[in-house]
This record gives C-alpha cells, structure tokens and sequence, in this order.
C-alpha cells in the first residue's frame, strides 16, 4: 500500500473534489494526520471486512489543517483558519441522516476507506459544513486527535455514562485511553482497564484510570470478570471492549453488573463466541459502535475548557517525508499515537 510513498510526499498532492464545481469545499493544507490502527490494516492486508482496496488510495482520516481556499457558498470559515476534519460526510439524505446517525448510512464519504481517499497529504479538500474551527487554545494534534476522540464520545454516549458510572475497559491502546478520559469528564466515578502492556497501563493511570490490570494471553475470562468484580466492591455498570479479541469480549459480559451496558468498540473476527444467554437472563445490553456523528462540537468544547487531555496520546512523530517509517512504528504497536506532519514549514503540534 505504501508504494505510493513518493507520491504522497508530493508538494501539490491532493484530492479530486467530490463534485465538479461543489461551492461548499474548502481547500486545506493539512497539518496533522495521526495514523489509526486501519490505515496500517489496509496497507498491509489491502482490505479490512468488506471495504477492499481495488486502486491506490491516500491514506489518512485523523488531521487538521488550515484553509487556503473557501468555496462561494461557505460562510463560516475563512482563509487562514485553523481545522479540525470530520472524515465522514454524507452523500445522500437518507433515513439515516434524516434521524441524525449519519455515520450508519451505507453511501457515506469516509477518508481513506475504499474507494475515498483520505487526507494525508500535503493540500485536501474537503466538505466545509465537516470543517470545525478550532480556538486559538486547541492546538493541531489535538485537532487531529478529535477523529479518535469521537470515538469515545460516541462510545461513552452508547454506553449511558452519567455521574457515578463505575466501568471496565478492555484494552489501554489509543481508543481505550479515548474512552477513559471522555467517561471521566462524562462523570465516571471508578473506571479499571486492562490490557497486555504495562506501559499502556501507565498512560491508563497517568490519564486517570483508577485501576489498572495486567492481563495475559489466556487468562481465563470469568475470573478476570471476579478480579475487576473484587476491585471496585460490586460489578461495573458498564463495559467498553476496545480490542475485538474473543476472550475479551467474554470477559466484558461477564464482568458487566446485571441490567448494565456491553459496548463493542474493537473490532476482531467476524464470528465471536460469546456468552449470550449469560447477558440475556441477567438482561446486560450488547451495543455496538460504528465510528461516530456529531461528536466535533463536544469533543472542541472538551479540549477548549481542559476537561480531557489528550497531548500525552502522542508519542511519536515524522515528517510526511518519513511515512514509511512512521507507518512501521504504528504497526510495531511502539508508543501510543504517531503523528505525520504534512506542513514543511510548521511542524510544531
């Protein structure tokens, strides 16, 4: 996938406007594009589920920018302001749109999801209304890290996270850590996380995690579920399982309280088996998520007031010019989040 490595570090690589002679695109050039665990999958498996890699496509959908050039239609954003670029766009007012879950509409635009390119290049344009300004206090990266943000917005809100939740989250990596701090600034009173690696426990309890567990490769599920039962003095009312590993999402339902809320965030197999009549006779919800809709305002006004942090998240970063080993660095599972700065005369966060 990453043939097209020259390409991308191209001076004038952009993307093909959606519409001949759309008014309502804006120009960008892009700052910072942090690189998600899909982008590594389609580069080295060429599909992920159904979506399968037919041509070459730019990768990307976490990023920031700044506008160069606004369409004659758009009024709420100007030459020169900062951006933060929600990558899913609607194509058509469907049911879905029409109910306000965007992100479920079958014939939506997604950044770097076959056959739509993504953004990580050096000049993108994009649809203005999914163009956020950012205030002068959020800085790039963080505006690129809203794309995994929403994720935990949209997670911690399937959820019902409210004042006093107790919760367990499976897995500390880039959308567990998401899903931690959005469920404290939601009102979680006690959240335990676990995961494989020590060092992304101690990003958890850095970020506010009031338990971290060690867990290894054939624990078995239900005493994991009595070890986190044993923590926090009863069962958590909600579980977000962020890694799609089998034995986690087992460990998920029968940790969760009874009357409590499953969310499947991670993505694993296809088929799973798990402990369904477990959750139906102690009536424990299993929802799921697909990405994320309107969660930019939220997740701005988070960053803006200081009531998430997430600078820590990244770890690493490259000039685009150094995609290859960037892209290695995400896959050898190094660091949290790595960061690709597109813009060769700024590459401060």
């Amino acid at each position: 996938m990453l043939a097209g490595t020259s390409a991308m570090a191209q001076e004038n690589l952009s993307v093909v406007l959606h519409s001949k002679g759309d008014l309502r695109l804006v120009l960008l050039q892009m700052h910072s594009v942090g690189i998600c665990g899909s982008d590594v999958h389609y580069w080295q498996n060429g599909r992920i589920g159904d979506f399968v890699l037919k041509k070459p496509m730019i990768l990307g959908h976490e990023a920031s920018g700044r506008v160069v050039k606004v369409g004659a239609a758009v009024k709420h954003l100007k030459v020169g302001d900062r951006v933060a670029v929600e990558p899913g766009v609607p194509r058509d007012m469907d049911e879905f749109f029409k109910n306000g879950r965007y992100n479920l509409s079958p014939t939506i635009f997604f950044c770097a999801t076959p056959p739509d390119d993504g953004n990580l290049c050096r000049y993108y344009t994009h649809s203005a209304n999914f163009c956020y300004k950012l205030p002068d206090n959020v800085t790039f990266e963080e505006g690129a890290l809203i794309e995994p943000l929403s994720v935990g917005i949209h997670a911690c809100r399937r959820a019902g996270v409210t004042l006093g939740s107790s919760m367990l989250i499976c897995g500390a990596g880039p959308i567990g850590l998401v899903c931690l701090v959005v469920a404290k600034a939601m009102g979680a009173s006690q959240v335990v996380i676990t995961d494989l690696s020590s060092e992304r426990l101690a990003m958890a309890k850095e970020l506010g995690a009031d338990f971290q567990v060690t867990v290894t490769r054939g624990d078995a599920p239900q005493q994991l579920a009595q070890n986190v039962a044993d923590m926090l003095d009863a069962q958590p009312h909600i579980t977000i399982e962020c890694t799609g590993v089998e034995s986690s999402i087992q460990t998920a339902i029968y940790a969760t309280r009874s009357g409590g809320v499953v969310v499947l965030v991670g993505l694993g197999s296809e088929m799973a088996t798990v402990p369904l009549i477990n959750a139906a006779v102690r009536e424990v919800d299993i929802r799921g998520v697909f990405r994320y809709c309107n969660t930019w305002p939220m997740a701005i006004a988070m960053l803006a007031s200081g009531k998430v942090n997430v600078k820590p998240l990244v770890t690493h970063r490259f000039p685009l010019e150094q995609a290859v080993q960037a892209f290695e660095t995400t896959r050898q599972g190094l660091g949290i989040k790595v960061m690709l700065k597109c813009d060769q005369t700024d590459q401060k966060p």
